[in-house]
Protein backbone atom coordinates (compact mmCIF):
# COMPACT_ATOMS: atom_id res chain seq x y z
CA UNK A 1 0.00 0.00 0.00
CA UNK A 2 2.07 2.78 -1.41
CA UNK A 3 1.22 6.31 -0.25
CA UNK A 4 1.45 9.13 -2.61
CA UNK A 5 3.06 11.86 -0.17
CA UNK A 6 4.64 14.51 -2.59
CA UNK A 7 4.45 17.26 -0.26
CA UNK A 8 4.85 15.71 2.82
CA UNK A 9 8.26 17.18 3.35
CA UNK A 10 7.39 20.20 4.29
CA UNK A 11 6.09 19.14 7.39
CA UNK A 12 8.91 20.01 9.93
CA UNK A 13 11.16 19.39 7.26
CA UNK A 14 11.12 15.77 7.74
CA UNK A 15 12.30 13.73 4.82
CA UNK A 16 10.02 10.68 3.66
CA UNK A 17 10.91 7.21 3.67
CA UNK A 18 8.11 5.61 1.21
CA UNK A 19 10.23 2.27 0.97
CA UNK A 20 10.15 1.86 5.27
CA UNK A 21 6.33 2.36 4.88
CA UNK A 22 5.78 -0.51 2.37
CA UNK A 23 8.60 -2.85 4.88
CA UNK A 24 6.74 -2.30 7.61
CA UNK A 25 3.07 -2.46 6.39
CA UNK A 26 2.40 -5.89 5.47
CA UNK A 27 0.70 -6.05 2.02
CA UNK A 28 -4.06 -6.61 2.88
CA UNK A 29 -4.20 -10.48 1.82
CA UNK A 30 -7.25 -10.33 0.02
CA UNK A 31 -6.76 -13.51 -2.49
CA UNK A 32 -9.74 -15.27 -3.96
CA UNK A 33 -10.00 -19.22 -3.57
CA UNK A 34 -13.29 -19.24 -5.74
CA UNK A 35 -15.45 -22.18 -6.02
CA UNK A 36 -17.17 -24.04 -8.91
CA UNK A 37 -20.64 -22.67 -10.15
CA UNK A 38 -23.13 -24.96 -7.91
CA UNK A 39 -25.59 -27.08 -10.09
CA UNK A 40 -28.45 -29.86 -8.92
CA UNK A 41 -29.23 -29.67 -5.21
CA UNK A 42 -27.49 -26.45 -4.59
CA UNK A 43 -30.31 -24.76 -6.30
CA UNK A 44 -33.29 -27.28 -5.76
CA UNK A 45 -35.91 -26.04 -3.90
CA UNK A 46 -35.46 -26.52 0.16
CA UNK A 47 -37.98 -28.57 1.90
CA UNK A 48 -40.84 -26.18 3.74
CA UNK A 49 -39.25 -25.65 7.42
CA UNK A 50 -39.03 -22.62 10.26
CA UNK A 51 -35.71 -21.76 8.93
CA UNK A 52 -36.69 -20.83 5.45
CA UNK A 53 -38.05 -17.68 5.85
CA UNK A 54 -37.47 -16.48 2.10
CA UNK A 55 -39.53 -17.46 -1.17
CA UNK A 56 -38.55 -16.14 -4.73
CA UNK A 57 -42.23 -15.07 -5.95
CA UNK A 58 -42.60 -17.30 -9.18
CA UNK A 59 -41.73 -20.30 -6.79
CA UNK A 60 -44.17 -19.01 -4.18
CA UNK A 61 -46.84 -18.39 -6.72
CA UNK A 62 -46.70 -22.15 -8.33
CA UNK A 63 -44.99 -20.73 -11.35
CA UNK A 64 -42.79 -23.25 -12.74
CA UNK A 65 -42.93 -22.27 -15.90
CA UNK A 66 -41.85 -19.24 -16.21
CA UNK A 67 -38.42 -20.20 -15.46
CA UNK A 68 -38.61 -23.95 -16.51
CA UNK A 69 -40.05 -26.02 -19.96
CA UNK A 70 -42.80 -27.37 -17.84
CA UNK A 71 -44.91 -26.30 -15.13
CA UNK A 72 -45.35 -29.11 -12.91
CA UNK A 73 -43.59 -28.65 -10.00
CA UNK A 74 -42.57 -32.58 -9.49
CA UNK A 75 -40.69 -32.68 -12.73
CA UNK A 76 -40.63 -28.86 -13.69
CA UNK A 77 -37.72 -30.13 -16.45
CA UNK A 78 -34.85 -28.12 -17.70
CA UNK A 79 -34.46 -23.84 -17.73
CA UNK A 80 -35.83 -22.59 -21.19
CA UNK A 81 -32.32 -20.31 -21.32
CA UNK A 82 -29.48 -19.73 -19.91
CA UNK A 83 -29.07 -19.23 -15.73
CA UNK A 84 -28.32 -14.98 -16.11
CA UNK A 85 -30.21 -14.81 -19.25
CA UNK A 86 -33.16 -16.16 -17.65
CA UNK A 87 -32.83 -14.13 -14.03
CA UNK A 88 -32.25 -10.87 -16.68
CA UNK A 89 -35.25 -11.38 -18.05
CA UNK A 90 -37.20 -10.84 -15.18
CA UNK A 91 -34.67 -8.52 -13.05
CA UNK A 92 -34.15 -6.16 -15.85
CA UNK A 93 -31.89 -4.09 -13.71
CA UNK A 94 -29.13 -5.98 -13.58
CA UNK A 95 -28.31 -5.95 -17.35
CA UNK A 96 -27.29 -2.66 -16.35
CA UNK A 97 -25.50 -2.96 -13.77
CA UNK A 98 -23.38 -5.90 -15.06
CA UNK A 99 -22.67 -3.33 -17.76
CA UNK A 100 -20.09 -1.39 -15.14
CA UNK A 101 -16.58 -1.54 -15.18
CA UNK A 102 -15.54 -3.93 -12.38
CA UNK A 103 -17.65 -7.18 -12.29
CA UNK A 104 -17.64 -9.74 -9.87
CA UNK A 105 -16.54 -13.25 -11.29
CA UNK A 106 -19.52 -15.12 -9.58
CA UNK A 107 -22.48 -12.89 -11.00
CA UNK A 108 -20.61 -13.23 -14.25
CA UNK A 109 -20.46 -16.48 -13.95
CA UNK A 110 -24.03 -17.88 -12.96
CA UNK A 111 -26.69 -15.46 -10.42
CA UNK A 112 -27.04 -19.00 -8.71
CA UNK A 113 -22.94 -19.01 -7.57
CA UNK A 114 -24.96 -16.81 -4.75
CA UNK A 115 -28.28 -17.18 -4.85
CA UNK A 116 -31.19 -19.79 -4.68
CA UNK A 117 -33.62 -19.30 -7.13
CA UNK A 118 -36.75 -20.83 -5.34
CA UNK A 119 -35.95 -20.44 -1.65
CA UNK A 120 -33.37 -20.03 1.09
CA UNK A 121 -33.05 -19.16 4.96
CA UNK A 122 -31.60 -16.02 4.30
CA UNK A 123 -32.83 -12.50 2.77
CA UNK A 124 -31.92 -12.06 -1.18
CA UNK A 125 -31.80 -15.36 -1.76
CA UNK A 126 -28.87 -16.06 -0.65
CA UNK A 127 -27.55 -19.53 -0.20
CA UNK A 128 -25.50 -18.90 2.76
CA UNK A 129 -25.28 -15.70 5.69
CA UNK A 130 -23.57 -13.22 3.90
CA UNK A 131 -20.12 -12.90 5.42
CA UNK A 132 -19.83 -16.68 5.20
CA UNK A 133 -20.63 -16.48 1.58
CA UNK A 134 -18.14 -13.66 0.88
CA UNK A 135 -15.36 -15.33 2.91
CA UNK A 136 -15.97 -18.83 1.82
CA UNK A 137 -14.10 -17.36 -1.58
CA UNK A 138 -12.34 -14.21 0.19
CA UNK A 139 -10.14 -16.62 2.56
CA UNK A 140 -7.35 -13.79 3.11
CA UNK A 141 -10.19 -11.56 4.10
CA UNK A 142 -11.65 -13.85 6.34
CA UNK A 143 -8.28 -14.64 8.21
CA UNK A 144 -8.04 -11.01 8.62
CA UNK A 145 -11.64 -10.50 10.70
CA UNK A 146 -10.60 -13.95 12.26
CA UNK A 147 -7.20 -12.57 14.10
CA UNK A 148 -7.81 -9.08 14.32
CA UNK A 149 -8.04 -7.54 17.49
CA UNK A 150 -9.80 -4.36 16.39
CA UNK A 151 -12.91 -5.09 14.35
CA UNK A 152 -14.24 -3.18 11.96
CA UNK A 153 -18.19 -2.82 13.18
CA UNK A 154 -19.11 -1.71 9.39
CA UNK A 155 -18.39 -6.09 8.58
CA UNK A 156 -21.01 -6.88 11.28
CA UNK A 157 -23.57 -3.94 11.62
CA UNK A 158 -26.26 -2.92 8.71
CA UNK A 159 -25.81 -4.41 5.07
CA UNK A 160 -22.13 -5.96 6.62
CA UNK A 161 -19.93 -6.50 3.05
CA UNK A 162 -22.33 -4.59 1.11
CA UNK A 163 -21.71 -1.57 3.37
CA UNK A 164 -19.07 -0.74 1.22
CA UNK A 165 -18.83 -3.52 -1.80
CA UNK A 166 -21.66 -4.30 -4.59
CA UNK A 167 -21.58 -7.84 -4.85
CA UNK A 168 -22.65 -7.71 -8.59
CA UNK A 169 -20.65 -5.28 -10.52
CA UNK A 170 -19.16 -1.72 -9.84
CA UNK A 171 -17.70 1.36 -11.67
CA UNK A 172 -14.90 1.45 -8.64
CA UNK A 173 -12.05 -0.76 -8.09
CA UNK A 174 -12.27 -3.82 -5.36
CA UNK A 175 -16.12 -3.57 -6.35
CA UNK A 176 -16.44 -0.92 -4.00
CA UNK A 177 -19.84 1.02 -4.06
CA UNK A 178 -17.78 4.83 -3.70
CA UNK A 179 -14.35 6.07 -4.17
CA UNK A 180 -12.63 4.81 -0.74
CA UNK A 181 -12.28 8.04 0.50
CA UNK A 182 -15.58 9.49 0.04
CA UNK A 183 -17.03 6.11 1.32
CA UNK A 184 -15.16 6.50 4.82
CA UNK A 185 -15.62 10.20 5.20
CA UNK A 186 -19.56 9.66 4.40
CA UNK A 187 -19.60 6.69 7.37
CA UNK A 188 -17.88 9.09 9.90
CA UNK A 189 -19.96 11.57 9.23
CA UNK A 190 -21.98 11.28 11.92
CA UNK A 191 -21.83 13.22 15.76
CA UNK A 192 -21.87 11.12 18.42
CA UNK A 193 -20.49 7.52 17.19
CA UNK A 194 -18.69 5.99 20.11
CA UNK A 195 -15.60 3.33 19.04
CA UNK A 196 -15.50 -0.21 21.05
CA UNK A 197 -13.23 1.48 23.63
CA UNK A 198 -16.24 3.66 24.68
CA UNK A 199 -14.40 6.84 23.20
CA UNK A 200 -16.84 9.22 21.11
CA UNK A 201 -15.65 9.10 17.63
CA UNK A 202 -15.13 12.41 15.27
CA UNK A 203 -17.23 13.19 12.88
CA UNK A 204 -14.65 13.72 9.77
CA UNK A 205 -16.93 15.00 7.06
CA UNK A 206 -17.50 18.30 9.02
CA UNK A 207 -13.81 18.05 10.86
CA UNK A 208 -12.49 17.95 7.28
CA UNK A 209 -14.64 20.54 6.03
CA UNK A 210 -13.90 22.83 8.98
CA UNK A 211 -10.01 21.71 8.94
CA UNK A 212 -8.49 23.01 5.81
CA UNK A 213 -4.54 22.24 6.20
CA UNK A 214 -4.91 17.90 5.40
CA UNK A 215 -2.08 15.60 6.16
CA UNK A 216 -0.99 14.21 2.92
CA UNK A 217 -2.28 10.73 3.22
CA UNK A 218 -5.95 12.30 3.70
CA UNK A 219 -5.26 15.22 0.83
CA UNK A 220 -4.59 12.02 -1.19
CA UNK A 221 -8.00 10.47 -0.32
CA UNK A 222 -5.98 7.47 0.83
CA UNK A 223 -7.52 6.26 3.88
CA UNK A 224 -5.87 2.67 3.51
CA UNK A 225 -2.60 4.60 3.90
CA UNK A 226 -3.07 4.26 7.22
CA UNK A 227 -6.00 1.68 8.49
CA UNK A 228 -6.95 -1.41 7.40
CA UNK A 229 -10.87 -1.88 6.55
CA UNK A 230 -11.10 -5.30 7.52
CA UNK A 231 -9.88 -5.39 10.74
CA UNK A 232 -6.54 -4.78 12.15
CA UNK A 233 -3.85 -5.74 15.38
CA UNK A 234 -3.77 -1.66 16.27
CA UNK A 235 -5.72 0.86 17.49
CA UNK A 236 -8.41 2.25 15.15
CA UNK A 237 -7.49 -0.35 12.45
CA UNK A 238 -4.23 1.23 11.55
CA UNK A 239 -1.74 -0.63 9.95
CA UNK A 240 1.17 -0.43 12.19
CA UNK A 241 1.60 0.84 15.58
CA UNK A 242 0.90 4.42 16.95
CA UNK A 243 0.28 5.06 20.29
CA UNK A 244 -3.40 5.45 21.83
CA UNK A 245 -2.56 7.78 24.26
CA UNK A 246 -1.37 11.22 25.56
CA UNK A 247 1.43 10.00 27.15
CA UNK A 248 3.73 6.59 26.36
CA UNK A 249 7.62 5.40 26.77
CA UNK A 250 10.21 5.87 23.91
CA UNK A 251 10.34 2.93 21.68
CA UNK A 252 10.89 3.37 18.05
CA UNK A 253 8.03 0.24 17.83
CA UNK A 254 5.39 2.40 19.01
CA UNK A 255 5.44 5.27 16.29
CA UNK A 256 5.70 2.09 13.08
CA UNK A 257 3.49 4.01 11.85
CA UNK A 258 4.47 7.38 11.87
CA UNK A 259 8.02 6.37 10.80
CA UNK A 260 6.75 4.47 7.65
CA UNK A 261 7.03 8.32 6.49
CA UNK A 262 9.13 10.38 8.59
CA UNK A 263 12.20 9.92 9.42
CA UNK A 264 12.62 7.94 13.03
CA UNK A 265 15.58 10.44 13.73
CA UNK A 266 13.19 13.39 14.38
CA UNK A 267 13.27 11.98 17.57
CA UNK A 268 15.68 9.69 18.37
CA UNK A 269 18.99 12.30 17.91
CA UNK A 270 19.28 14.91 21.03
CA UNK A 271 20.70 17.51 18.26
CA UNK A 272 20.05 18.51 14.30
CA UNK A 273 19.96 21.84 12.33
CA UNK A 274 18.13 19.64 9.73
CA UNK A 275 15.79 16.84 10.74
CA UNK A 276 13.26 19.41 11.87
CA UNK A 277 12.32 23.12 12.61
CA UNK A 278 10.81 22.56 16.23
CA UNK A 279 14.26 23.22 17.78
CA UNK A 280 16.32 25.46 19.47
CA UNK A 281 19.24 26.14 18.21
CA UNK A 282 20.24 22.86 17.83
CA UNK A 283 18.17 21.42 19.93
CA UNK A 284 15.89 18.92 19.20
CA UNK A 285 12.70 19.87 20.91
CA UNK A 286 10.50 16.58 19.30
CA UNK A 287 14.02 14.78 21.43
CA UNK A 288 12.83 16.30 24.91
CA UNK A 289 9.44 15.88 24.39
CA UNK A 290 9.26 12.43 23.18
CA UNK A 291 11.99 10.46 24.13
CA UNK A 292 11.92 10.05 27.63
CA UNK A 293 9.75 7.13 29.94
CA UNK A 294 6.57 9.40 29.89
CA UNK A 295 6.83 10.86 26.63
CA UNK A 296 4.42 13.12 24.44
CA UNK A 297 3.07 11.07 21.64
CA UNK A 298 2.81 12.83 18.52
CA UNK A 299 -0.86 13.12 19.07
CA UNK A 300 -0.09 15.69 22.14
CA UNK A 301 0.99 18.22 19.44
CA UNK A 302 -0.41 16.99 15.92
CA UNK A 303 -3.46 16.10 14.61
CA UNK A 304 -2.86 13.27 12.10
CA UNK A 305 -6.32 14.32 9.59
CA UNK A 306 -6.32 17.67 9.60
CA UNK A 307 -5.64 21.18 11.15
CA UNK A 308 -5.90 24.82 10.91
CA UNK A 309 -1.99 25.10 11.51
CA UNK A 310 0.37 24.62 9.31
CA UNK A 311 3.02 21.39 10.56
CA UNK A 312 -0.49 20.05 11.58
CA UNK A 313 -0.25 21.42 15.04
CA UNK A 314 -3.59 21.26 17.07
CA UNK A 315 -5.79 24.02 18.37
CA UNK A 316 -6.12 21.46 21.30
CA UNK A 317 -5.85 17.58 22.47
CA UNK A 318 -8.68 15.73 24.27
CA UNK A 319 -7.00 14.46 27.46
CA UNK A 320 -8.59 11.75 29.30
CA UNK A 321 -10.96 9.54 29.22
CA UNK A 322 -13.71 12.40 29.13
CA UNK A 323 -12.31 13.89 26.14
CA UNK A 324 -11.73 17.38 27.84
CA UNK A 325 -9.83 19.52 25.25
CA UNK A 326 -6.32 20.39 26.36
CA UNK A 327 -5.47 24.25 24.41
CA UNK A 328 -2.02 24.31 23.11
CA UNK A 329 -2.23 27.84 22.94
CA UNK A 330 0.70 27.72 20.07
CA UNK A 331 1.19 30.63 18.36
CA UNK A 332 4.03 30.57 15.34
CA UNK A 333 6.93 32.97 15.68
CA UNK A 334 9.45 35.19 12.82
CA UNK A 335 12.26 33.18 14.44
CA UNK A 336 10.31 30.03 15.43
CA UNK A 337 7.15 29.44 18.02
CA UNK A 338 5.70 29.08 21.51
CA UNK A 339 3.30 27.36 23.85
CA UNK A 340 1.49 29.08 26.45
CA UNK A 341 0.47 27.81 29.74
CA UNK A 342 -0.04 24.25 28.59
CA UNK A 343 1.81 21.64 30.03
CA UNK A 344 4.05 24.25 31.45
CA UNK A 345 4.46 27.46 31.77
CA UNK A 346 4.97 29.78 28.46
CA UNK A 347 8.18 29.09 26.54
CA UNK A 348 9.57 29.61 23.43
CA UNK A 349 11.84 28.16 20.82
CA UNK A 350 14.77 30.00 18.50
CA UNK A 351 15.12 27.54 15.32
CA UNK A 352 17.15 30.23 13.68
CA UNK A 353 20.40 30.60 15.83
CA UNK A 354 22.22 27.29 15.28
CA UNK A 355 24.12 27.45 18.36
CA UNK A 356 24.25 23.82 20.45
CA UNK A 357 22.39 23.43 23.84
CA UNK A 358 22.40 19.98 25.30
CA UNK A 359 19.02 18.76 25.80
CA UNK A 360 17.76 19.16 29.29
CA UNK A 361 14.73 17.17 30.97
Amino acid sequence: MTMRLSSLGRFLAVPLLLAAATARSAPMKTEVQQAPTRRGAAVAPFPPGPNIKWSHAPYEAGDCSLCHVRNDAKNPGPITMGINELCYSCHEEFQGIMARKVKHRPAVEACTNCHNPHNATEKKLLVADMVVLCTNCHKGIKEQMATAKVKHDALTTGERCANCHNPHAANVDRLLIQLPFDLCVNCHSKDGMVAADGRVMTNYKKWLAEHKVWHEPVRAKDCSACHRPHGSQNFRLLVAPYPATFYSPYDPKNYALCFGCHNDKVVSVPETTTLTGFRDGSRNLHYVHVHQERGRTCRACHEVHASNQDHHIREGVPYGPKGWVLKLNYTKLPTGGQCARTCHDTKSYNNRTLTSSSPQP
